[in-house]
């Protein structure tokens, strides 16, 4: 049996480092260029200890991560909060935020956004 094209297998996106992030390295699984998607974008990162994104934020796009393995330290607007696996947070669209890395090994995470950020520099503020 084949595969259907809207099932994506992780192992076969190829990474790519995003801007204003170090350390990082993502895979774009879901998006209107893989499969079509036109009001969300699903991505998996790996993140290495110390590293992250730095302040930013999206105008018009909300952003969920969810947190697969290590822990992270999370800021919003100021705000700063601890995530460990299986922790799950929001970006509203237009607020600033930093993501790092805390664990010892590197961080992977499950990243969505609505609607699509297709790594476009006119979809961030810095």
């Amino acid at each position: 049996m084949s595969r259907p094209a809207w099932i994506v297998r992780e192992s076969e996106v190829p990474g790519y480092s995003p801007a204003n992030h170090s350390g990082t390295v993502n895979r774009r699984l879901i998006s209107p260029e893989t499969v079509g998607s036109r009001h969300l974008e699903v991505l998996t990162g790996t993140i290495e200890k110390g590293k992250g994104a730095l302040p930013h934020a999206h105008p018009g796009i909300e952003q969920v991560v969810y947190l697969l393995e290590g822990t992270a330290e999370v800021e919003l607007e100021g705000e700063r909060g601890v995530m460990e696996a299986g922790d799950c947070c929001f970006f509203p669209a237009d607020k600033k935020h930093i993501f790092t890395v805390t664990s010892d090994t590197p961080a992977r995470l499950l990243v969505i956004y609505s609607p699509p950020y297709e790594e476009n520099p006119d979809r961030v503020i810095r």
